[in-house]
């Protein structure tokens, strides 16, 4: 007789490994949440860093998530918004190129908000409304995402090969240095410059600017790429899997995976997601799918907007709303397995990625419980189980003997 198939649960807090915060006493907020749940998963498992992002690229989700999902990105990795894309089910010719573009807040020549102050949907939509009607004769197609999260489609763009620097990557910088450069930037900077023109005498904007908002006032391309072709992870690992998250590109990631994307109501891709019903959304997939991730971008966030309490509360909110309930429904089966890993440090103190090795610790079936402590990046450093490359620590997590 076959043994009983295990269940297996993958938790990815975005960006919630950091470095030591002198506001937290020199502790990261790692260190410093109450996180019982993560850290006896630590505790009666093992924990270990994993290197995410190889050689020659950047530190970017697209990237790290894909290696924690077993691709190497080397192979496979062709940009973010190609992704994104994915999850819109935007189609995409051979000769287009997509662009995410965020709404964002420049003055003085410097990036002072790559969120636009995370504006409202409702104005989002109006202002990539008017840049669609400003822009789609000439080739470029708008297409509204979320807040100031948005993608643009570039036809006739099949010889074009652009450097673009994520915004998210340059806060309080001046732009002009981490404009597109590379063949195709000239398109990208004349759409850069035409949409801020555009945008700053917008009607919302002058609203924003008398309510001391920050105005969405600028257009910033980056992520560009084309259509990304993925092998099936039912194909390579013989699990049917589901994914439990608010944004784009893990919800593309999952698709393009031949995943079920599981829509919860209040998942916001921000500090404010509900926590606790993305929990039970993972504990319900669990009774039909082999294995179930779950993505929280709020720790990510908070380190960008360098606020170290912020981060520390995303990280309790999630092991209580999440992993708590999902490690007790694990524990009802006979065989399974856990894994926290997050892809990447976003470090409050520079609010940018980071390319070092972030932690992971994971328990279940067949794990030794090596007792090495609450769940930490010191902890995971001083181990002796360190995964490079990054994308064969899903294969280690689903080896079962």
């Amino acid at each position: 007789m076959s043994p009983v198939q295990a269940k297996y649960v993958l938790i990815l807090p975005d960006g919630a490994a950091d470095e030591p915060v002198t506001e937290l006493g020199g502790r990261t907020p790692l260190e410093v949440a109450r996180k019982p749940h993560m850290d006896w998963i630590a505790a009666n498992g093992r924990q270990g860093t994993v290197a995410t992002v190889p050689e020659g690229f950047d530190p970017g989700s697209d990237v790290a998530t894909m290696s924690i999902l077993g691709y190497d990105p080397r192979r496979y990795h062709t940009g973010r918004a190609p992704l994104e894309a994915v999850a819109r089910r935007i189609p995409l010719a051979r000769d287009e190129l997509v662009f995410r573009c965020n709404l964002v807040t420049i003055a003085d020549g410097r990036m002072i908000d790559y969120a636009a102050g995370h504006i409202g949907q409702a104005e989002a939509e109006r202002l990539i409304c008017e840049l669609n009607s400003r822009f789609e004769r000439r080739g470029a197609r708008f297409h509204a995402g979320v807040s100031y999260r948005h993608l643009m489609v570039l036809a006739d763009a099949g010889g074009q090969r652009p450097q673009c620097t994520p915004p998210h990557d340059i806060p309080g910088q001046s732009v002009r240095p981490h404009l597109p450069r590379g063949r195709g930037s000239r398109v990208l900077r004349r759409i850069m410059q035409e949409a801020e023109s555009v945008l700053a005498r917008h009607e919302i904007n002058l609203i924003r600017r008398d309510l001391g908002e920050n105005p969405a006032n600028a257009l910033w391309l980056w992520g560009a790429g084309r259509g990304p072709r993925l092998p099936r992870f039912r194909d390579r690992f013989r699990l049917r899997g589901a994914a439990v998250a608010a944004v784009d590109l893990i919800r593309g990631l999952a698709i393009c995976l031949g995943w079920q994307v599981l829509d919860v109501s209040g998942a916001t891709g921000y500090l404010d997601t509900d926590y606790d019903a993305k929990g039970r959304a993972a504990v319900a997939a669990l009774e039909e799918y082999d294995l179930v991730v779950v993505h929280v971008e709020a720790p990510d966030e908070a380190g960008h907007q360098g606020d170290a309490p912020a981060k520390v509360r995303a990280i309790e909110r999630i092991d209580a709303g999440i992993v708590g309930p999902v490690l007790s429904k694990l524990r009802s089966f006979d065989r399974w397995r856990i894994g926290i890993a997050p892809d990447h440090p976003t470090p409050v103190t520079t609010r940018v990625h980071s390319r070092i090795p972030p932690p992971f610790c994971m328990a279940g079936t067949g794990v030794p419980a090596l007792g090495g402590g609450p769940f930490s990046e010191a902890l995971a450093a001083a181990s002796d189980l360190h995964v490079e490359p990054g994308h064969n620590l899903m294969e280690y997590f689903l080896r079962i003997t």
